[in-house]
């Protein structure tokens, strides 16, 4: 059923008039489609060929089959709102002012990409979850959730104006998209950011898809029942774990508030009937945090269905106007996300299944379809790779590298070998201590820095792909080590990344020079 929309009438002209004009021949210049989830793990993606195979996603498949997977992509600060800042401004978060999803606020008047296509005369619009608290800017037309947004009936914001939709979250937002599309000046490029809530915590699923895997029994990653030997104070304090952390929403023991009484029957229809056998069953030790866990993944999958089919019907409308060729499509993660790997859900470590975010591009004519790339990029890069795209110029002050070689199929010589991470985030929810590293293809140096959790980790990728056994301060490596940290001390003044004080107990924002990385 197609949603219902309560929208002010000016929401409804879609900021049309406050487009700049320009004189320009739009085949020359790409339309750009940005589609972004929410804490959407590679794993989740069929693409990706992951050996725990949990779901097939065919039409974000197609976009790896029709263009490049890069199976590399690391993101430098482990989060969903520092993540989004650093996609706009092509910088790091000590850069960009935007640290964490506790008490940062987004600098509107910076250089943002969008900022810069708009200025060269494409239209601009975003569609779904911003998290950055200030509004938008950089956009003629913005249609946005309020803070994390919520998966039924959400209450919007459009261009300024609260506006209420009836409906599932992730078809609202593809409906929204697709009629900007359909009235937007064709005479002109294009930029859509359509950025899912799905499959962020709770993960509430459409209700058609509340039977989609017919109670099926999920694979189990080997280390659900991680006892984080090996590892320090940090791996075995935090409180993310599917055992421990999930609660009754997490797990559909009861229901989200925003139902109505006709969405209500069909959710109890489903989870009623499994809620009370759970209940009845008494279950205890790892017999319960494997039930958890396969809830976990049915809800977390199911929101993935309807992340899938929004991104077949935004390729089928490319296709049937026409536009595929001309029109570079990304899609993307606003990082990693643990789905039972290590006992965990969530993010924010600089470890593996944290780290690393999936990245799929099609563009008609430039990259070779089912073309795969296994550099080491980042989101540091996708501004630069779009301002590029677009024949913008990219300002010197932004810190990653544009990806267009790459897509072309040739890696320039000096391209990245390693990558500088930092998480801030603490105090903070799950308890991950504040931490920073250097990421390279063999190796992790990490360092937590905190007064009660302060200590260095060292990982070797190829004998430890798992990361379950820190190596740091063993006699074999201590070369490597060595290296490490001095390459680490030269990131960090490379790129002016403030001094933490290990005596301070939250973060305080500081300004930084910025050098090109």
């Amino acid at each position: 059923m197609k949603p219902r929309f309560l929208v002010p009438l000016s929401c409804l002209l879609l900021g049309m008039g406050a487009m700049p004009a320009l004189a320009a021949d739009p085949s020359r210049r790409p339309n750009i489609v940005f589609l972004f989830a929410d804490d959407h793990a590679w794993q989740a993606i069929s693409a990706y060929g992951e050996a725990r195979k949990l779901l097939d996603t065919p039409n974000i498949d197609r976009l790896a089959r029709e263009g490049m997977r890069f199976d590399r992509c690391l993101v430098p600060n482990s989060i969903c709102g520092p993540s989004r800042a650093t996609i706009l401004t092509g910088k790091y978060s000590h850069a960009n002012g935007f640290y964490n999803n506790t008490n940062s606020r987004f600098d509107g008047s910076q250089t943002t990409f969008p900022k810069l296509l708009q200025k060269a005369g494409y239209q601009t619009a975003l569609f779904g979850k911003w998290h950055l608290v200030t509004n938008p800017t950089g956009f003629d037309h913005w249609h946005i959730l309020p803070g994390q947004g919520v998966y039924y009936n959400p209450p919007m914001i459009c261009n300024g104006q609260r506006v209420k939709h009836d409906g599932y979250t992730t078809d609202i937002l593809t409906e929204l998209a697709l009629d900007w599309l359909k009235q937007r000046d064709k005479a002109k490029p294009f930029l859509l950011m359509l950025h899912h809530k799905a499959p962020h915590r709770e993960w509430e699923p459409a209700l058609r898809h509340l039977g989609h895997d017919k109670d099926r029994k999920y694979p189990e990653p080997d280390t659900l029942f991680d006892d984080y030997a090996g590892r320090g104070k940090a791996e075995r304090e935090q409180d993310m774990t599917i055992a421990k952390t999930m609660n009754d929403r997490d797990l559909k023991l009861t229901p989200p508030q925003q139902l109505t009484p006709e969405q209500r029957k069909v959710w109890d229809a489903y989870y009623g009937p499994r809620n009370q056998a759970f209940r009845k069953a008494n279950l205890q030790g790892q017999d319960l945090v494997r039930w958890k866990y396969n809830r976990y993944l049915h809800d977390y999958l199911g929101c993935i269905k309807a992340v899938d089919e929004s991104v077949g019907r935004v390729l089928k409308y490319l296709d049937d106007e026409g536009l595929g060729d001309n029109t570079l499509v990304v899609y993307s993660s606003d990082q990693g996300f643990y789905l039972g790997e290590h006992g965990w859900f969530d993010k924010r470590w600089i470890f593996e299944e944290s780290l690393r975010t999936p990245l799929l591009v099609r563009w008609p004519g430039v990259v070779k379809p089912g073309s795969v790339n296994k550099d080491m990029v980042s989101n540091l890069d996708f501004a630069e790779t779009i301002l590029e795209a677009a024949g913008v110029a990219v300002p010197a002050e932004m810190q990653g590298r544009s990806l267009v070689p790459l897509l072309k199929g040739q890696t320039p010589a000096d391209w990245r070998k390693n990558l500088y991470y930092h998480y801030y985030e603490h105090p903070g929810p799950h308890n991950v201590p504040r931490h920073y590293g250097v990421v390279t293809p063999r190796y992790k140096l990490v360092y937590f820095y905190e007064p009660t959790v302060n200590y260095w980790e060292l990982f070797d990728l190829q004998k430890d792909p798992k990361e379950l056994r820190s190596i740091y301060g063993q006699a074999e490596y201590a070369a490597i080590q060595k290296e490490l940290h001095a390459e680490l001390a030269r990131l960090r003044k490379e790129l002016n990344v403030p001094d933490p004080d290990p005596k301070e107990t939250e973060i305080r924002p500081q300004k930084a020079k910025v050098k090109k990385k």
